[in-house]
């Protein structure tokens, strides 16, 4: 057992039923229980990043626990701790206040890990954990003003419904942001694409955050307490941390790094998923994004990276939208052989994808450019 993944399991055992975090072994193939977690969360499929605004039955899903039996009739949301008046919404009451749409991109930190050698051993995702959509809600600032937070208070915990077991802790799902971050753009929403949320997404009420990895958007939502300390909770002081050696101590996981992906080409072999052309012009596209800054550039190669070219960005969408994906296009003629492919952003910050693997222990951030095997036939 790695250092900084051990957890107390206490008398009641729940070790035995929740194993401690590792990496796969040399030439370890994904195992039964990430098979498990695979069958029950799903990515985008690819050629929907053609959508502006993702279905919500093709947004990726990860769902920690089990999905809550929640209905709205009897839904409350409470906002305590260290504020001058603690508040009890229900449902109706948080409707009747003044509604924000905001169009958001979302991506799972462990976008990616399955691709990482060795491999950390969870949900084993590939490039798929993303989705954009316009969610509506009440900005948390107003749910912040209206209690009152006191000054002494430095973070907002937030507690969703969700309730498991993660490396032997019994928990409710449970995550922090600084007061000034949960000040910000935050949403507490009840809406997605124009209809009440899915239940997988969080129905009836979750956070949204602009700009941050998924571990943030607390889904069935119940729960907001002001804080006078940095919340240690096990979803923020052990889960979701950069770590690269057993005894690091590691770096939260925050925003979102950039990513680009491309729609892949052509028509896929069912198996093996590899694309295949015809000769000729071929459009190529797909979608950019990050949680740091605006997307300023998106590069493509034909080559495997020996070679890049610019692709064209669509414009930057209006405040409502800063926090989405932009759709890039780049024109490719095929000509006959084996070509691989990728897409590579860069945001106003500088931040750009790498071409190596940027490996941690959690599989987190793995931003690394996507690799498209075409054969043009």
């Amino acid at each position: 057992m790695d250092g900084a993944d051990q957890v107390a399991n206490g008398p009641d055992g729940l070790g035995g039923v929740s194993r401690p975090a590792r990496l796969a072994a040399p030439g370890e193939g994904i195992t039964p229980d990430e098979l498990a977690l695979a069958a029950r969360n799903h990515g985008l499929p690819l050629e929907a990043l053609r959508y502006d605004v993702t279905p919500p039955g093709l947004h990726y899903v990860l769902v920690h626990y089990d999905i809550p039996a929640a209905t709205a009739d009897d839904w409350q949301l409470t906002v305590g701790g260290l504020v001058r008046m603690p508040l009890a919404l229900d449902m109706a009451a948080l409707r009747s206040l003044p509604a924000v749409t905001r169009r958001v991109t979302l991506e799972c930190a462990g976008n990616g890990r399955a691709l990482l050698t060795p491999r950390p051993v969870s949900q084993p995702w590939l490039v798929e954990a993303v989705g954009t959509a316009d969610w509506t809600g009440v900005p948390l600032r107003v749910l912040l003003d209206e209690a009152g937070v006191d000054e002494d208070a430095v973070e907002a915990v937030f507690t969703g419904a969700d309730h498991g077991v993660e490396r032997g802790v019994e928990q409710d799902y449970r995550r922090s942001l600084p007061v000034a971050v949960a000040a910000g753009d935050v949403l507490v929403a009840y809406g997605m694409n124009g209809a009440p949320l899915p239940p997988q997404h969080g129905y009836p009420l979750r956070l949204v955050v602009p700009g941050w990895y998924g571990m943030a958007h607390v889904k069935w939502l119940r729960e907001i307490t002001l804080v006078d300390a940095p919340f240690d909770g096990f979803q923020q002081a052990v889960a979701y941390r950069f770590r690269w050696n057993a005894d690091d101590p590691g770096e939260p996981v925050t925003k979102i790094l950039p990513r680009a992906l491309m729609i892949p080409p052509g028509f896929p072999d069912f198996m093996s998923r590899v694309r295949v052309v015809h000769p000729g012009p071929v459009l190529l596209e797909g979608r950019a994004w990050s949680g740091h800054g605006p997307v300023t550039s998106v590069d493509v190669t034909t080559d495997d990276g020996a070679t890049w070219t610019d692709a064209t960005l669509d414009p930057p969408g209006g405040d409502a939208d800063e926090a989405a994906w932009r759709r890039w296009q780049a024109p490719w003629t095929a000509t006959p052989g084996a070509h691989v492919l990728g897409a590579r952003a860069t945001d106003a910050t500088g931040r750009t994808q790498p071409l190596t693997q940027p490996w941690n222990r959690g599989g987190f951030g793995n931003n690394l450019v996507q690799r498209i095997p075409v054969h043009c036939v």
